[in-house]
């Protein structure tokens, strides 16, 4: 394939394709098993005539002079999310539910912008056109008061109908970037190289459009800040490394940047790895792309990645390096929440080295941004961190 940049020699991946091997032996082990449950890709015949049926019950309800109400699965409970090693978080099949009731004070608002965005979800698959969900709020920004009232909304819609939010033809718009060696030709036929220069490239916002997927990367590298990744593709990391893809979500990934990370997954096996801050926020990010998160699990197989694993930076590096007391920095109240809040997930019983990690982090009650390294050299990350990592197997 045509990749002009060398990276280093063959044996430098010779950990990486062992590696490798024992995924797509893991993959032979237990099948690629198809989406069971939850949201899936539905025709827009299929959109259609849900949103009737809901509409129809709202109708019949009127009829018996009863208040009509949606009923929703509950995502805010651990009780309603069960955690499958293949998988990641997801709802269990018979969860509990929660009513927005037409004649409550505190629900009747939202029952009336449910209704409003599924009229509008309507038109949208009707005539086969897509907004974004920033296009629904500004259709009256006064009503919807806040983004975010519509991105719940909207959720809560796809769970309702357990139809991906593609099906509801609402797109997302893409915050994250993408560099190195991939070229796909998007749904409207533009040809995008992502081979790594000076800048990346927008993550789609159409991931399911992209096609003709070509690349020979040895493994993916999924970047927690925006920072560092401009900091690595400043020092060439992606040509010294090459071949190899870099992908950052800009802290909290988007919708898109995790079904990007899942294409590529599902469409090359190779190896995805993080790169993220030794602290409790940094772990949550690699964990919303590994098993994915309690608000998107009706979403999980389309969305999460369980054969990612942790590079780096590991709370054990900290020690290891010599990273100075005065470059690390005190866990706040906060930070301790979070970590115990992680340690308490289903997933961290069958992660044991990640335990190890984060209970290294607890009893020094210290955490550090990836940042820290640059005490050894300003390309340590890039020149030395990373490539023994990459060679050596220092992941988890």
């Amino acid at each position: 394939m045509a990749f002009a940049p060398m990276g280093p020699e063959a044996s430098f991946f010779e950990v990486l394709d062992r590696h490798r091997e024992s995924l797509l032996a893991a993959l032979r082990r237990g099948g690629q098993e198809p989406p069971s449950g939850g949201s899936r890709v539905a025709s827009s015949s299929e959109v259609l005539v849900s949103i009737e049926n809901i509409i129809q019950d709202i109708i019949t309800s009127l009829a018996r002079n009863e208040a009509p109400a949606f009923t929703i699965d509950n995502r805010s409970s651990w009780e309603n999310i069960k955690f499958e090693d293949s998988v990641g978080l997801q709802m269990v099949s018979h969860c509990t539910t929660r009513k927005i009731k037409s004649d409550s004070p505190k629900s009747v608002k939202k029952f009336a912008l449910i209704l409003k965005i599924l009229s509008m979800i309507y038109k949208l698959v009707q005539s086969n056109t897509y907004a974004t969900k920033r296009d629904i709020y500004y259709t009256d920004s006064q009503l919807f008061g806040n983004q975010t009232v519509v991105d719940n909304i909207i959720n809560d819609i796809s769970c309702m109908l357990k139809v991906s939010r593609r099906s509801l033809h609402i797109l997302s718009t893409s915050k994250g970037l993408i560099a190195g060696n991939l070229r796909y030709i998007e749904e409207d036929g533009t040809k995008v190289n992502c081979t790594c220069g000076a800048t990346a490239v927008a993550v789609p916002s159409n991931i399911q459009g992209i096609r003709n997927l070509v690349t020979d990367a040895k493994f993916v590298l999924i970047v927690e800040k925006d920072a560092t990744f401009q900091r690595l593709l400043d020092d060439n990391f992606c040509n010294k490394l090459s071949p190899c893809i870099m992908i950052t979500g800009k802290g909290v990934p988007d919708l898109n940047t995790r079904l990007l990370v899942k294409k590529l997954w599902d469409t090359f096996h190779v190896p995805v790895f993080t790169l993220v801050d030794a602290d409790p926020h940094g772990i949550e990010i690699m964990c919303i792309y590994k098993y994915g998160s309690m608000s998107m699990s009706f979403e999980a197989h389309h969305l999460t990645v369980p054969a990612i694993r942790w590079l780096g930076l590991l709370p054990s590096d900290l020690k290891r390096l010599n990273v100075p007391k005065d470059s690390l920095i005190p866990l706040t109240n906060r930070d301790q929440m979070k970590l115990d809040s992680i340690l308490r997930r289903p997933y961290v019983t069958c992660q044991p080295f990640w335990r190890k990690e984060m209970e290294i982090m607890a009893d020094s009650k210290m955490k550090a941004e990836i940042q820290a390294l640059t005490f050894l050299s300003s390309d340590y990350l890039s020149r030395v961190y990373l490539p023994n990592k990459l060679k050596f197997g220092g992941w988890i």
